[in-house]
């Protein structure tokens, strides 16, 4: 038998040969799913030997990982705002910029006011769990045009104890919306097809394609929900969106036409502009 420490460094080696950048972490974070163990906790155990079955175990995602599948997809979770989500091909996985667009968010409205809010296209369901894990005040509904996706945010939810603050519903963007919120707020689809051929395989071959890609140039979607949200907006109200990187000028004309009373493009902590805001008038 190996030690731990022993098939740590060999999987490491193993995925530092399959090309990914960070494989000693990445064989840390395999290793702790697979053990049940925290990450750091690894370091306490380096010279226990391994039992036969969890090397089987070990090996078994290791190579899942060197055939690129997203990490989160092997361990079957990811940490989204201090929540533990868990995550599959039915949804996409939810990034750091999403984080960021929660941030937003939560700096558009007042805390302690009873806030209606509509996550649109909720997938995981991170930011509207994020959003009422944060805001206990404000109420929040999500909305995915995807039943599989539903069922994943609705599992999301239970684990967080959060059922009771989210009420989930399915809707291709509004077509089932009847409510008026005082925030719309999405990661929609916004890559083209060119950009999605250049992604990382993590992206290309195991995020949903419906959650990645949109028309016009991945433009359709955000131009679909910054034209029909008026109607679900209270006077006030915010659309807040994540957005693709060369898009803003498209949008900055659109939500001018749409007659929104303020509107602006927001940087990502890179600096680049990943977000869009839009205020709705009286």
């Amino acid at each position: 038998m190996q030690t731990l420490l022993e098939a740590l460094r060999k999987s490491a080696d193993f995925l530092a040969r399959k090309g990914l950048e960070r494989p000693r972490l990445e064989a840390e974070h395999v290793f702790a799913a697979a053990l049940g163990l925290k990450r750091l906790d690894l370091y306490l155990q380096f010279e226990r030997p391994l039992t036969a079955e969890e090397e089987a175990r070990l090996r078994a995602l290791v190579v899942r990982r060197s055939a690129r599948e997203p990490l989160q997809h092997v361990v079957g979770r990811t940490e989204f705002r201090g929540l533990t989500l868990r995550c599959d091909r039915r949804a996409l996985i939810p990034r750091p910029e999403t984080e960021e667009l929660v941030d937003l968010a939560l700096a558009l409205l007042p805390a302690e006011a009873a806030v209606r809010v509509l996550d649109l296209g909720t997938g995981t369901g991170a930011i509207a769990l994020a959003l009422a894990a944060e805001r206990p005040a404000w109420q929040v509904a999500a909305v995915d045009r995807s039943d599989d996706a539903l069922a994943l945010a609705r599992e999301n939810a239970s684990a967080c104890g959060l059922t009771e603050r989210v009420d989930f519903g399915r809707s291709d963007w509004f077509s089932e919306v009847r409510d008026v919120y005082d925030l719309i707020v999405s990661n929609p689809p916004y890559l083209s097809e060119a950009e999605l051929a250049t992604a990382e395989p993590e992206v290309r071959d195991h995020d949903p394609r419906s959650a990645l890609v949109a028309g016009e140039e991945g433009l359709a979607d955000l131009r679909r929900i910054l034209t029909d949200a008026p109607r679900f907006l209270r006077a006030g109200g915010w659309v807040l969106l994540e957005t693709g990187i060369g898009q803003h000028e498209a949008l900055a004309d659109l939500s001018g036409r749409l007659g929104y009373v303020e509107a602006g493009g927001l940087p990502d902590l890179s600096g680049r502009p990943r977000f869009w805001k839009a205020r709705h008038g009286a």
